[in-house]
């Protein structure tokens, strides 16, 4: 029975392999315990026998007092079979915000990632296996998933985001098998490993699956793991259903970096939020609630045309401006600036003496002073109290002498910039008149040609 499950093993890891590209070069991630030691024994053979440079990358956590031992059992393995080997130690950051377990996850990948890239090596071998696709199923249902979370783990993808690397695909040639196979494969060929102590803590949410209620699963419903991989199966061919109409639709929906509200009103809710997801995956945004998306499109529909729409997401906001969604980076604070409002704070008086540009950290930017033919008399500049200031309501600008003096709000609708843009953009004035507004340009008045230093403004947002 042994021997047919060893074969059996090393024919599911030859057969996923045999389409992989790699380059001549693969790497596997090496934690020490039975699935990555028998991954790297087969990885081993199978290397030999192709001709492929093999490397094991292994991550020091820092978390138990046997991290190190485990580190020089991995070492001492690899030397044994002459795979070439490194580890990188990590230290977590971002605990108390994410977790334990979601922090060492993503430093793990991160440092595998790095390994990778630092070895030319564009194919990362990782040892999961059916158990550990049943239970990530089982997990992501308890969690409300829908179709993405109940595929499981794909057999191979890119992830850039996790492994700060975008040339590297990671593959799991073990997903076929199952933990019994690998046991048996490790027991025939006498492949020592560790034990991590914290995969017997049921404190993790995957560790009280696996100790508690798979067990009474395999008791009652034998088998449960291949149906569980097939119920992925599934879900992974629903999803990339989803993702084709969400391709199709985000194409006649999508103008330059936003999306046309119009063609969001013609969908039905299921199919605006399909949408409205591949959009922030694209983006490469965290993934909304259903709850959150919901509620978004109910007042993105809704409000009136002229309502200045506003849904925060922890990594951008939701802006809706003539009738186009815009995705809008945080920015940093600025004292005093509110959308479309005027500030009541005092401005920044100053002088300028001949400078090439003046740096205004208080609003968010950089005012440079720049030679033209046409431009504002540089003595008479120098002379004058100067003050920076946000807007603060009654400001008039004429822009050239063929055209009438207009409140800076029409000149900014005129122009199309958001109001959210607008409570960013300062003006520069003297006591008596305004000279300059950021996003418009000069007012003309003070504007002449001649002999002598002639300069023009410029602002630049940092």
């Amino acid at each position: 029975m042994k021997k047919q499950q060893t074969a059996t093993l090393a024919s599911i890891y030859t057969e996923a392999l045999a389409s992989a590209r790699h380059g001549g070069r693969i790497a596997i991630a090496l934690s020490g315990g039975l699935d990555s030691s028998a991954l790297l024994h087969l990885a081993h053979a199978h290397a030999a026998a192709q001709g492929i440079a093999l490397y094991a990358f292994h991550v020091h956590h820092g978390i138990s007092p046997n991290a190190d031992a485990w580190l020089a059992h991995c070492e001492q393995q690899c030397a044994a079979l002459g795979v070439s080997f490194e580890a990188r130690r990590i230290t977590l950051e971002n605990v108390r915000k994410s977790g334990t377990e979601a922090a060492a996850r993503k430093a793990r990948y991160a440092a595998l990632g790095a390994m990778c890239a630092e070895h030319g090596v564009n194919l990362l071998l990782t040892a999961h296996h059916q158990d550990d696709q049943a239970e990530t199923v089982l997990l992501q249902l308890l969690r409300g998933s829908g179709t993405a979370g109940l595929s499981g783990m794909d057999a191979a993808n890119t992830a850039p985001e996790l492994l700060a690397n975008p040339d590297l695909v990671m593959m799991r040639p073990l997903l076929p098998a199952s933990r019994k196979q690998l046991e048996a494969y490790a027991a025939a060929h006498g492949i020592s490993h560790i034990e991590d102590e914290s995969n017997d803590d049921p404190r993790y949410a995957r560790n009280a699956l696996r100790h508690t209620v798979m067990p009474a699963l395999a008791q009652y419903f034998p088998g449960f793991q291949e149906r569980f991989a097939r119920s992925a199966q599934h879900a992974q061919s629903a999803q990339r259903l989803l993702n084709e109409l969400a391709e199709q639709d985000l194409a006649a929906a999508l103008d330059g970096d936003c999306l046309q509200v119009a063609k969001l009103r013609e969908m039905s809710t299921d199919r605006a939020c399909n949408l409205l997801r591949h959009w922030f995956a694209l983006r490469g945004l965290s993934m909304p609630s259903t709850a959150w998306l919901s509620e978004m499109l109910v007042q993105l529909l809704e409000a009136r045309h002229d309502t200045q729409m506003l849904v925060v997401h922890p990594e951008v906001d939701v802006r809706r401006h003539r009738d186009r969604l815009h995705l809008i980076p945080k920015l940093p604070e600025i004292a005093g600036t509110r959308e479309d409002q005027f500030d009541d704070t005092p401005g920044q008086d100053f002088r300028w003496n001949g400078e090439a540009s003046l740096d205004f950290p208080d609003y968010g930017g950089v005012l440079h002073i720049e030679r033209a033919e046409a431009g504002l008399d540089g003595a008479w500049l120098r002379g004058q109290y100067l003050t920076i200031e946000f807007r603060r309501g009654g400001e008039r600008l004429k822009p050239a002498g063929n055209r009438p003096t207009r409140a800076l709000k029409y000149h900014y609708q005129t122009l199309g910039i958001p109001a959210w843009e607008r409570g960013r953009l300062p003006v520069v004035k003297t006591p008596a008149q305004l000279l300059f507004a950021a996003g418009i340009g000069m007012d003309c008045q003070q504007i002449g040609q001649g002999a002598g230093e002639r300069v023009v403004f410029r602002w630049e947002a940092k």
